[in-house]
């Protein structure tokens, strides 16, 4: 089966370079907006970068290519995209990325490809499966309070995508002084690591039942 993993970063509507770390404006899909969509295809060992830029020309970094868009476009694209697999995975996306990229495709009269929100068990979900490593690594909430990407990352020995010193924090500030590939590597690290995170689930805690219908 065809596995996908995805992570966005947002950012608000108007932020300003004054207080780019304090702007909680891109958190809400109603106040923010979808500056960044970044995919990795698991079986072909491939990703991509959707980010908003001043700059048009595509380039390539490893196993990485980035592409200008716009926040419409990368929706559509990341929605027709999605059509050719049949496994996603996400860390957090049950609550965040995926209601965020839903409102904020509708709102460009986008229709989302994929019910990623279908049913939050694994063994419930029917038209396609939906890993939130959250979800899965916390077992559902046991936690109380659900660890970090990071964290997970450091208890199991895979490099963050805060190895390089930017954090999600750092997104706003990092996309208005247009410091743009900064912030397009930045996703990038963040599917790497949620891909690396996903592997060692699966090669680990992925229940049976999951492993058997992937075959």
């Amino acid at each position: 089966m065809a596995t996908l993993v995805f992570d966005i970063e947002t950012v608000g509507l108007t932020p300003a370079v004054t207080d780019a770390e304090e702007d909680t404006s891109g958190l809400s899909p109603f106040t923010g907006k979808v500056i960044a969509i970044g995919v990795w295809d698991v079986e072909r060992r491939q990703g991509v970068v959707y980010y908003e830029t001043t700059e048009t020309d595509e380039w390539q970094e490893g196993d990485w290519s980035y592409r200008p868009s716009n926040e419409r476009d990368m929706l559509e694209d990341f929605w027709e995209g999605a059509r050719s697999y049949d496994v996603f995975v996400t860390f957090a996306g049950r609550n965040f990325d995926v209601p965020f990229l839903n409102l904020r495709s509708a709102a460009h009269s986008l229709t989302p490809t994929k019910e990623f929100l279908e049913h939050r068990y694994l063994n419930r979900q029917t038209t396609m499966r939906h890993v939130d490593l959250q979800d899965q690594l916390s077992f559902y909430g046991a936690f109380g309070k659900k660890p970090s990407l990071h964290a997970y990352c450091e208890l199991f020995g895979i490099e963050s995508s805060k190895a390089e010193g930017v954090s999600g924090k750092d997104v706003a500030e990092l996309f208005v002084t247009e410091k743009f590939r900064d912030m397009a590597r930045y996703n990038a690290r963040d599917v790497t690591a949620t891909a690396e995170l996903y592997r060692h689930w699966y090669t680990h805690l992925a229940p049976a039942s999951f492993k058997n219908i992937e075959k």
